[in-house]
This record gives C-alpha cells, sequence and structure tokens, in this order.
C-alpha cells in the first residue's frame, strides 16, 4: 500500500500537472528560440482537431514552430517524433492561421521542429529549420 497516494489523486490532477510542465518548457522554448533572433507572434494557437504551439516570424518568413519534449532521448529523439498525421494537423492549422492573419498571408511560411531534451532546469534544444514542407 505504499503508492496508495497514487490512486487517491483526481485523474484531472495528474493531467494538470503534465500541461503545466509542457506549457513551461514551450514557454521556455519561445524564449530560446527569441534569443536566436525570432519573434513570437502567438503561441498555441487551436483550431478543432490541430494546435500549433509557436507562431513565429523570422525577417520576413512566418515560422510554425512544433515543441517537443523528451527527458530522455534514447528512445525517439523529439524530432524525429513528428509523423506523417502530425504534419497534415500542423499544415491544415498553419493554414487557418494564415486565414486568420491575412497581413501575413503572402509571406514565405516554413515549419520547424524544436527538439527539447533533458531535465527542466537543464534543457537542450535541437533546432531543425524547414523540418518538413507543405507536400508534407
Amino acid at each position: 500500500m505504499a503508492f496508495r497516494w497514487w490512486w487517491t489523486k483526481p485523474l484531472a490532477a495528474l493531467a494538470g500537472s503534465g500541461r503545466a510542465r509542457g506549457q513551461s518548457i514551450e514557454g521556455q522554448a519561445a524564449q530560446w528560440l527569441r534569443g536566436q533572433g525570432l519573434i513570437l507572434l502567438e503561441r498555441n494557437y487551436q483550431i478543432v482537431g490541430g494546435e500549433i504551439d509557436l507562431v513565429m516570424r523570422e525577417a520576413a518568413t512566418i515560422v510554425f514552430v512544433e515543441v517537443r519534449y523528451r527527458r530522455d532521448p534514447r528512445a525517439t529523439r523529439a524530432v524525429d517524433s513528428v509523423g506523417a498525421r502530425k504534419r497534415q494537423l500542423l499544415l491544415r492549422t498553419a493554414q487557418s492561421w494564415l486565414a486568420a492573419h491575412p497581413e501575413h498571408a503572402r509571406r514565405p511560411c516554413r515549419f520547424d521542429v524544436l527538439g527539447v531534451e533533458g531535465e527542466i532546469d537543464q534543457l537542450r534544444y535541437q533546432w531543425v529549420r524547414h523540418a518538413f514542407d507543405a507536400g508534407g
């Protein structure tokens, strides 16, 4: 019965802690990318069935960033974890964002993946620019 506390916690509380950690990591990722010269336009843009973690601008280019966190990179590297289905959802969500922001609709766009690995106080970043294109 040493682990009874685990089962007595409400499920929402368990899910919330992961969400809070994810928000913190995305915030740190946005800050790191700002340090690389990008400008944050929006965080967590959502439509039904899709979300873009970060929408940023680098010079004239709109950059849609998928942030992927792995505490232990030995299993699957964070940057390798964006499959075909996720790419399609990102593309559809990006199209929606551009439609909602017509002032940016004619700008060049790209999709980046920012792999974040390690413990929360010692994060390492692997930035893959042009991780995939609109063709998938």
